[in-house]
């Protein structure tokens, strides 16, 4: 069975300000920093902005009145008439310009990085379960030959790396994409770690999807469930291509604003990091396995603040390699070693082709003809060694389609318009003259 988010045990909510784990110096100018920022003047309006229960929020505001930082308007608040209203006095005004120019972060207050750690294993990929019903739910609209997925279920299973190999066009992505959906639990994202007194930010709209039932609960309510410093997500995933460099590895540091962002694979703990294409990166796909050699063999990763100061960060991310190439002709056997599972992606057997290729015309409504297909098998297949791919029966459709659309003829396929379709899928090999 698989685990779901009632199994996932949510990160408790703070109860005091001890719990946080924090410098009171550091969580003092956050809220300063807030309420500059964000303009908010009650302490549950600033509760909820800093992300933290009204009772510690008002330990807060409590200690900064102590240093007169922030004074009370002494009026209620005109929107919340049950509300003392509060404002940064001038020395207030100037420690929040002071710490805006020392980082600019300011919102949700950090997790610290240990505290973090605890909550990963309550949610680790590792803990995961998924059944055989569940992968091929996932992967129902992918005709897959039977023992793929003799092999795919242990993978995911296990949360270790898989490195998916073999032709183009045969659906290595949508593989990629069916395990992620098949993991249909949810876990908490921080909005930002804190290692050493500096703020990572983690939460990405980007990368994460945020529960639907968890963002419309009231802040109120939410409190008392888990701490808000996180956000209830779906599993991420990461999906990085040719683009892949070894610096997107590394805490992604903006000078100018002085704070940190999370790198993707920090941002995919939890979920899956898929590397797609894998052999037209710009480095060579030895240097990538290198650096993830640490990660993958003992869950924890390194990484490092501008100062060179480096720190370790838990590593609990299913790795997906997919690549057209050999794994021998772009890994030495090192590398090979520690990536757990090899999974060999093939392309259809005429049967299976000749599967997709009907589900795919029912699809696009274009009536099957015999005549048609035979020609497509007997005489267009053999210049190319009868070798199938997953892409081709969606390509060859789209193709017809796109010729009757513009003769204005109603969907049909015909040799002529195969032989049309075919001259598209593949350029004739010969010189140009220039």
């Amino acid at each position: 069975m698989n685990m779901h988010s009632s199994a996932v045990m949510a990160p408790p909510p703070p109860k005091r300000m001890e719990d946080m784990q924090l410098q009171t110096v550091m969580m003092r100018d956050i809220l300063l920093k807030t309420i500059f920022r964000k303009n908010v003047s009650t302490a549950t309006n600033i509760a909820k902005s800093v992300c933290l229960p009204v009772p510690i929020t008002q330990e807060l505001i409590d200690h900064a009145r102590g240093q007169l930082l922030l004074e009370a308007t002494g009026t209620l608040n005109a929107n919340n008439g049950t509300e003392m209203g509060y404002q940064l006095t001038d020395s207030g005004k100037a420690r929040a310009l002071d710490a805006l120019a020392q980082s600019e972060y300011y919102g949700a207050m950090p997790v610290p990085i240990d505290v973090y750690s605890e909550q990963i294993k309550r949610q680790s990929i590792r803990n995961i379960q998924i059944s055989r019903d569940q992968l091929t739910g996932a992967m129902g609209h992918l005709i897959l030959p039977p023992d793929l997925l003799d092999n795919l279920g242990p993978a995911v299973g296990a949360g270790r790396s898989i490195l998916m190999y073999g032709p183009p066009g045969n659906g290595k992505s949508s593989i990629s994409n069916g395990i992620r959906d098949a993991m249909g639990d949810k876990i908490y994202i921080p909005h930002a770690i804190e290692y050493a007194g500096q703020v990572i930010t983690v939460y990405d709209p980007i990368v994460h999807t945020a529960a639907e039932n968890a963002s419309s609960t009231t802040g109120l309510r939410l409190t008392n469930r888990f701490d808000t410093r996180y956000v209830c997500c779906a599993r991420p995933t990461v999906i990085t291509g040719g683009e892949l460099s070894l610096s997107m590895l590394d805490l992604v540091y903006n000078p100018t604003a002085r704070t940190y962002q999370a790198p993707l694979q920090l941002k995919s703990t939890g979920g899956i990091f898929i590397v797609d294409d894998l052999g037209r990166q710009a480095e060579p796909p030895q240097s990538l396995i290198n650096r993830w050699i640490v990660p993958l063999e003992e869950s924890r990763d390194i990484l490092a603040l501008q100062s060179g100061e480096k720190f370790e960060v838990p590593f609990d991310t299913l790795v997906i390699f997919s690549t057209n190439f050999h794994p021998n002709k772009i890994f030495d056997q090192a590398a090979l070693r520690r990536i757990f599972f090899k999974i060999k992606i093939d392309g259809p057997d005429q049967q299976n082709f000749l599967k997709i290729f009907s589900m795919v015309a029912k699809k696009k409504k274009m009536q099957l003809c015999e005549q048609s297909l035979i020609h497509l098998l007997k005489t267009k297949y053999p210049t190319i060694n009868n070798v199938y791919a997953n892409y081709q029966p969606v390509f060859l459709i789209d193709q017809m389609i796109a010729v009757c659309d513009f003769e204005g003829w109603p969907y049909k396929m015909t040799p002529d318009l195969i032989d049309r379709a075919w001259n598209n899928m593949f350029v004739k090999d010969e010189a140009i003259v220039n």
